[in-house]
């Protein structure tokens, strides 16, 4: 079976959701696996993570797009990704080739809706189990074979008839491979406690555009803690954020120079450390609004707190059942007696994040990774296909 996994991204915190996937399949005879890639900083990410063996065994494809694109690129990538369209419109032959193709996110189903190719299976692994509303859209129906992380997804899914009982599979979470769960980073050289700001990049739902700069001015300013602001890999990929889903669209500015060279303050515009798990591993707080990383972050229960400037209706929404995890902030004022309060009392949460972690992450002794190959395989070239109009 020829499988092919894409990483079609402008940012590498996708590789780490399917690349272990890649390891596991290398290793079966069955299996004919090609890794393609648009950069070549996605295709040495994926190298890292599989280890010398593995990839000796894959073939690597690297994608390219015409002259004209990569013009018209130039203008647009601040504000679109025209490159990921153009990328598969202009490698069609290379898909052609697959019988099957992994990916970490949706846009990829234009190479069957947009460009023709209905032969070739598509799989889905997302990158996170977040709660956000954009990971449940019509559009997943598309996929032949789904491969999860735990129950609760699932049964939001199921729910919402975005999957069948027959075209998914939960197997776990193949990230978890690339990390050591019990490693604890040292992100200082104080012993202070460390809050890690984790703001998404979602024009309406972000707490950076409306409060960013004043949270993390206020932290600073207390003296009595260290901060990492670590935001969303894609936050600083962009000048302009738009969202067809809310209809809003932000600028976002740069980071102000009165922030550069202070003391205990690291501002992460998204390095390897920012998608490594390296600061929610290593930080004592988290605060931050509507990343799918709080689940990462639960691995091990501390504290957490979650910005809603925009005053949303947000308790029996499960668009953002994470708030139930940590202290909802509905003030900026309130943010600062909340800190006080998961530095005093550390553990109010432990409760709520225990349970939620075991939903959304399905652990068993058998790695994700192998799961999720076993689950490529048995379905092999009869993967059922479920698409309905949305």
């Amino acid at each position: 079976m020829k499988i092919g996994f894409l990483y079609n991204h402008d940012a590498l915190h996708q590789v780490s959701h399917t690349a272990p996937v890649i390891a596991a399949l290398a290793a079966d005879p069955r299996a004919d696996v090609t890794v393609l890639t648009s950069s070549e900083a996605q295709a040495a990410r994926v190298r890292d993570l599989i280890g010398a063996e593995a990839a000796a065994r894959v073939t690597f494809v690297a994608l390219d797009i015409g002259r004209v694109a990569r013009l018209l690129d130039i203008g647009l990538r601040w504000i679109a990704p025209f490159r990921r369209v153009a990328v598969l419109r202009d490698n069609l032959a290379e898909f052609a080739k697959l019988d099957a193709l992994v990916v970490p996110e949706t846009t990829s189903l234009m190479l069957r809706d947009r460009f023709g190719l209905s032969d070739l299976s598509y799989i889905w692994i997302p990158h996170g189990a977040g709660d956000r509303s954009v990971g449940f859209r019509s559009v997943m129906k598309g996929f032949d074979l789904v491969l999860l992380s735990g129950a609760k997804v699932r049964d939001r899914m199921l729910a919402m008839g975005l999957i069948t009982p027959a075209n998914h599979a939960i197997v776990g979470y193949p990230k978890f491979e690339t990390v050591d769960l019990s490693r604890r980073p040292r992100l200082f050289e104080s012993d202070r406690p460390a809050i890690v700001y984790n703001p998404h990049f979602d024009p309406l739902l972000s707490s950076w555009f409306h409060w960013g700069e004043a949270v993390v001015d206020a932290i600073v300013a207390r003296g009595d803690v260290d901060l990492v602001v670590a935001p969303h890999v894609m936050l600083f990929q962009r000048r302009i954020h738009a969202s067809v889903e809310h209809r809003r669209i932000r600028w976002r500015g740069d980071v102000p120079s009165r922030w550069r060279g202070r003391d205990g303050l690291i501002v992460d515009p998204g390095s390897i450390r920012s998608i490594d798990m390296s600061y929610t591993l290593g930080a004592d707080i988290y605060i931050g609004d509507v990343s799918s990383q709080i689940y990462e972050w639960i691995a091990r229960p501390r504290p957490a707190i979650f910005l809603n400037p925009g005053r949303i209706d947000w308790q029996d929404d499960p668009s953002f059942a994470h708030w139930h995890l940590g202290e909802v902030v509905d003030d900026l004022d309130g943010l600062g007696p909340a800190i006080d309060r998961a530095l005093s009392a550390p553990h109010s949460y432990d409760a709520a994040q225990r349970p939620a972690f075991a939903q959304t992450f399905d652990r068993t002794d058998q790695p994700a990774a192998v799961r999720a190959a076993q689950a490529i395989l048995d379905r092999g070239r009869s993967l059922v296909r479920f698409r309905t109009d949305p």
